[in-house]
């Protein structure tokens, strides 16, 4: 299957350097160029994309705020974002997580690991590995002033929802364990702990296993730890 792979950034230049080298690849194509935010959200519509690499700074409607709205669209639920910027701080990428953004990579990055970040991203993985989530929302959140708080009450009152299974997985999830790793520590099979995930992110609206490491974060179910 193709991968179908929009492009969304104010600079022409660098949307050209892209689609030259998304379009070296046999398994995705460039389906559309956006220079702003609800551009891109019209695109995405339109070319049917399944990966959007958004710039966070441009005119007018910014990436996150563009990922917002292809993340509340139902019609969009199967396409993924990766937020690609030049500013590599804390705070932008966990801010492109809670948008609904499936990973979040710097401009800096060499041509391979673009390429790798649009197919992981396509097959409905995080881009970021668990690990590096866990601790960029970890330093995130114990910064966070708890008068300040703007978690979803929502949330929390949906981990009921969970089996004690599916929080103990969760929680492996957050702590930056892969399935097999999870799979390990729990004594059962790889298989069952894909399930136990897939089956909490339906539950919990979360679109990849980076927002569910938000999630377990913003719920309380796991608490940042502060160095």
């Amino acid at each position: 299957m193709t991968i179908r792979v929009l492009l969304a950034d104010d600079q022409a230049l660098l949307r050209s350097a892209f689609r030259v080298l998304v379009d070296s690849e046999p398994d995705m194509e460039v389906v559309g160029e956006a220079s702003d935010g609800l551009e891109a959200v019209r695109m995405t519509k339109e070319q049917r994309a399944d990966v959007v690499l958004m710039d966070i700074r441009m005119p007018g409607t910014d990436g996150l705020a563009a990922t917002r709205m292809i993340s509340a669209d139902p019609d969009l639920a199967d396409v993924r974002v990766v937020i690609l910027t030049t500013f590599e701080v804390d705070d932008y990428v966990v801010q492109s997580l809670r948008a609904g953004a499936s990973g979040f990579l710097g401009k800096g990055s060499e041509p391979e690991e673009l390429l790798n970040a649009i197919r992981i991203a396509a097959g409905g993985q995080a881009l970021l590995s668990p690990a590096a989530t866990t601790g960029l929302i970890s330093r995130f959140l114990a910064q966070e002033d708890p008068a300040d708080d703007d978690r979803d009450p929502a949330r929390g009152e949906r981990l009921d929802s969970l089996t004690v299974r599916e929080r103990e997985v969760l929680v492996q999830v957050a702590g930056g364990h892969s399935n097999d790793e999870i799979a390990e520590r729990l004594e059962v099979s790889p298989l069952t702990v894909k399930t136990h995930v897939n089956r909490a992110m339906a539950k919990l609206g979360a679109r990849d296993r980076a927002q569910l490491v938000v999630i377990a974060y913003e719920s309380g179910l796991v608490r940042p730890r502060v160095e």
